[in-house]
C-alpha cells in the first residue's frame, strides 16, 4: 500500500461508515444552516418537478401525491387537424 491507502479512513467507504459520516457532518451545521438546507432541497425539487412537466415527462405531483404519467407540454404544438380538401372522394 502506498502512503495515499494507507491515509485513507476506510471505514468511512462502506454505506454504514459513509451514513455515519453524513450524521456526524450534519450534527454539526447550526440550525439556520439546517434550515438553509431544507429551503435549498425544496428549491431544487421544484424546479426539478417543473422541468418535468415542462417537456411532458413523469412527476410526482407535489400537493397531491399523485403519479402524473405524461403532460402535454404548453410549449408542444397541438396536432393538426385532418385537411378536409384530402378526404379521398373524387368528383
Amino acid at each position: 500500500m502506498s502512503e495515499r491507502d494507507e491515509a485513507i479512513d476506510w471505514s468511512l467507504t462502506t454505506w454504514d461508515g459513509s451514513r455515519r459520516a453524513q450524521l456526524r457532518d450534519a450534527m454539526k451545521l447550526s440550525l439556520t444552516e439546517k434550515w438553509q438546507a431544507v429551503e435549498e432541497m425544496a428549491d431544487w425539487a421544484r424546479a426539478t418537478l417543473e422541468d418535468r412537466r415542462k417537456r411532458g415527462l413523469p412527476y410526482i405531483d407535489l400537493y397531491t401525491g399523485k403519479h402524473v404519467l405524461r403532460v402535454r407540454s404548453s410549449e408542444e404544438p397541438p396536432a393538426a387537424p385532418p385537411n378536409p380538401g384530402n378526404s379521398g372522394s373524387s368528383s
